[in-house]
């Protein structure tokens, strides 16, 4: 296929050259498409000039909630209290601990017969007619790693390198070399990228996505060296001439697809590997942006001298930071950000050989991140979405030892996220999902026509009557959630609700809206009725009677503030 085909722009607003970041593409056959009433120029930068020195000012659960709101799927009200009973450089070092590697998908479908139902079937042989329970099996497995995740930013770096390195599940068609792309990414998610980018381009799942097993001496395929220059390290410069811009040229991504020739995937093994009379073993010139550098034959290792000399290019840097940034704090960078946060940060990312973990800690600890203007300036993704909604109110899941139904359970809420147009796994092209790219809506892009109905009916059905797959029953439990918090907070309608808010929402809601939710439960009733009903539920806990009065009210306030426009924002 030609995934070079979302360059074709389609539609007169897409035209615009991408600017000197690299950081923006347009795209021909989005599913995202954007509204009428989205942004036709971007919006003004954050209204801060806060930088990068350490963040000094007050720490609670509000800037817990913030930190933790763009670093997990959701937290919860637990991980909020325990984070605001820390300190913000204990919480960065639990946050930035590399936790224990997750044991592999297993099987959970009857037709796969090469094992017992709750064995992994990773490392077993290829077969196309198992292909398919085995794929969705390792996409329901990495939405329930994201669901079950810890206090640690593991998983949402895991899929931030989805998002860069891009493979398609659909397109490779193995999932054997699916689980061994995502176990490369997890393995690097808080570690060096350098090494990452070296280790993904002979990964078999980017060596058959990109073509790179095709690429031979005389017939070089030039597919995954362009990407690699433009998407993964270098982006594109201003354009200087036909296919040249300023941080590489055509003859660079030529010289590139030389340099990577000769590799190819093994089934068997779900690996890369070399072959030598594959390889073009000429000496590869690179052009002035290189500054005129030469990559001398050097065998199966010659891929990493070119990972090593773009990783030199000052661009590199700030290409990968720019897109940390736009992950973690805002999409809109202007000169004064592009001065006092990009460049540091890349600087320092230089100076830490390319390990990520020093960089996200300034800038997740900086005084610029928890300022007030970047709090609840980003739009969840389908993803944050929903696992978010499933985490915050605590909705349990099946045993550990009931495969079958807890994969059933992450099934399908890996087929919310994909109705609301995030498939885990499939982002839609070699660039990833638009929203992180798309100016000038950026994630803008995940709210539509289609998909926020699809977010709505998603906390209405999470919130009120849930989902039974294989006999289990996934819904939240309101009552029980309550229950958990100080009695004087529980029968008190307005700390009640203040405490919904808090975790549910990252900016304050307006009076208007608080009696909003008040009337949703209890409706025009005074605030002693809810206090009554509370306190006769605990005295009776086990007649469902009054446990289903408390509990409808409780689906109604919540439900109604799920779709307040609040809730989309992170």
């Amino acid at each position: 296929m030609d995934r070079r085909a979302f360059l074709q722009p389609t539609i007169a607003a897409r035209r615009a050259a991408a600017p000197a970041t690299g950081a923006t593409r347009q795209l021909s056959s989005l599913r995202e498409q954007a509204s009428a009433y989205a942004n036709q120029a971007l919006p003004a930068p954050l209204s801060t000039t806060a930088a990068l020195d350490a963040y000094a000012g007050p720490w609670g659960p509000d800037q817990a909630a913030h930190l933790l709101r763009r670093c997990l799927f959701g937290p919860t009200r637990g991980e909020i209290v325990a984070a605001a009973g820390s300190s913000l450089p204990a919480v960065l070092d639990q946050l930035l601990t590399v936790p224990a590697a997750p044991d592999p998908p297993v099987r959970v479908s009857a037709t796969d017969t090469t094992g017992p139902i709750g064995q992994t079937w990773v490392g077993q042989p290829f077969d196309q007619t198992l292909e398919g329970v085995r794929r969705t099996s390792l996409r329901d497995w990495w939405l329930g790693q994201q669901l079950t995740q810890g206090t640690s930013l593991s998983e949402q770096m895991t899929l931030f390198w989805h998002n860069h390195f891009v493979v398609e599940f659909g397109n490779i068609n193995s999932a054997g070399y699916g689980y061994e792309y995502v176990r490369l990414l997890r393995q690097y998610a808080l570690g060096n990228i350098r090494q990452l980018a070296k280790d993904v381009t002979i990964n078999p799942a980017m060596l058959r996505y990109l073509n790179g097993n095709q690429s031979v001496t005389g017939a070089p395929n030039e597919n995954y060296g362009r990407e690699l220059m433009e998407l993964f390290t270098l982006g594109k410069g201003p354009l200087i001439g036909a296919g040249n811009y300023t941080t590489y040229t055509e003859a660079d991504v030529q010289a590139a697809a030389r340099v990577l020739t000769g590799w190819r995937d093994n089934a068997a093994t779900a690996a890369g590997y070399f072959t030598a009379s594959r390889h073009d073993t000429t000496t590869k010139q690179f052009s002035a942006a290189f500054g005129n550098a030469k990559i001398t034959p050097n065998g199966a290792a010659e891929y990493q001298d070119l990972i090593d000399l773009l990783f030199r290019q000052p661009s590199t840097a700030a290409f990968l930071v720019r897109k940390l940034y736009r992950w973690f704090v805002y999409y809109v960078i202007d000169d004064q950000v592009e001065s006092a946060i990009i460049q540091p940060l890349a600087t320092l990312l230089v100076q830490s050989n390319y390990e990520v973990a020093p960089v996200l800690r300034q800038l997740l600890g900086s005084a610029h991140f928890f300022d007030v203007a970047s709090v609840g300036c980003l739009i969840k993704s389908p993803l944050d979405f929903t696992v978010g909604v499933a985490r915050q109110l605590e909705l349990a899941l099946p045993p550990a030892g009931s495969p079958v139904a807890q994969y059933g359970v992450w099934d399908y809420l890996y087929s919310l996220a994909y109705v609301q147009q995030q498939t885990l796994g499939d982002p839609p092209n070699v660039a990833g999902w638009a929203a992180y790219y798309q100016t000038p809506q950026f994630h803008e892009l995940w709210i539509n026509s289609v998909t926020l109905p699809r977010r709505n009916q998603t906390t209405d059905l999470l919130l009120g009557p849930g989902f039974t797959r294989n006999g289990f029953t996934y819904k939240a439990d309101l009552v029980a959630w309550v229950q958990a918090l100080p009695p004087a907070t529980a029968q008190d309608p307005n700390l009640l609700i203040a405490e919904f808010v808090r975790l549910m929402v990252p900016i304050n809601l307006t009076t208007n809206q608080l009696d909003f939710l008040k009337s949703a439960l209890i409706p025009g009733l005074p605030d002693f009725e809810w206090t009554s009903e509370w306190t006769q539920f605990l005295a009776t806990p086990t007649l469902i009677a009054k446990r289903n009065a408390v509990a409808g009210k409780l689906g109604a306030m919540a439900r109604a503030l799920a779709g307040l426009a609040e809730y989309q924002l992170s």
